[in-house]
């Protein structure tokens, strides 16, 4: 369905959909509302190894509706292409992060910074934001990170070089990790922790 068929078939704002698709690590949901005339993506719904995305998708929003356009279907497919490992640049504004507190917007932002094949810390982004010390308040906003993969949360592990928790789950975590520094390193940029 295009964005102008559902702008002209009385959705009121507010309205909440879903696209739906599969990827190497299982599927995956893409939540949106129209705003302003324009698609936002509310959250990404990873399957992880306890449920799929499908029934956490339920649990968050039971009334949401099965549809898409060509933004949406475009982000799905980039969404697809990281997860097998190839190099994509997310676009940042078809992102609802007015939703987002303050404090996490910069967290979100300081996360989306760190290239591909590369780690930082939870540590070293609380510093880097003006939070030094907030290592634990970083941490718990990337946990409840609602963009997954366009904003690398799987990019920051802990200061002892443990992966920490993802949404996914920590193998996903683990073979994200893999797969951009087997890619960096092919490509010919050595893998290093971010200062930031």
């Amino acid at each position: 369905m295009r964005l102008q068929d559902l702008k002209n078939s009385g959705n009121k704002a507010g309205r909440v959909f879903y696209r739906l698709r599969a990827s190497s690590f299982g599927d995956f949901a893409v939540v949106w509302s129209v705003r302003r005339g324009r698609p936002g993506v509310i959250r990404i719904f990873l399957s992880n190894p306890r449920e799929p995305a499908k029934r956490i998708l339920a649990g968050n929003y039971p009334r949401a509706i099965v549809s898409s356009c060509p933004e949406i279907d475009s982000l799905a497919g980039l969404l697809a292409g990281s997860l097998k490992g190839e190099a994509v640049k997310f676009p940042l504004d078809i992102l609802r992060l007015d939703l987002c507190s303050a404090f996490q917007k910069k967290v979100l932002r300081a996360e989306h910074a760190i290239p591909r094949g590369q780690v930082s810390t939870y540590s070293r982004i609380a510093a880097r934001i003006g939070h030094p010390g907030g290592a634990r308040a970083v941490g718990s906003a990337s946990a409840s990170n609602p963009f997954p993969l366009i904003i690398p949360c799987h990019r920051v592990i802990r200061s002892d070089g443990a992966p920490g928790g993802y949404q996914g789950g920590g193998k996903m975590k683990r073979a994200l990790l893999d797969m951009e520094r087997r890619r960096s390193r092919a490509e010919g940029r050595p893998f290093r922790k971010r200062p930031g």
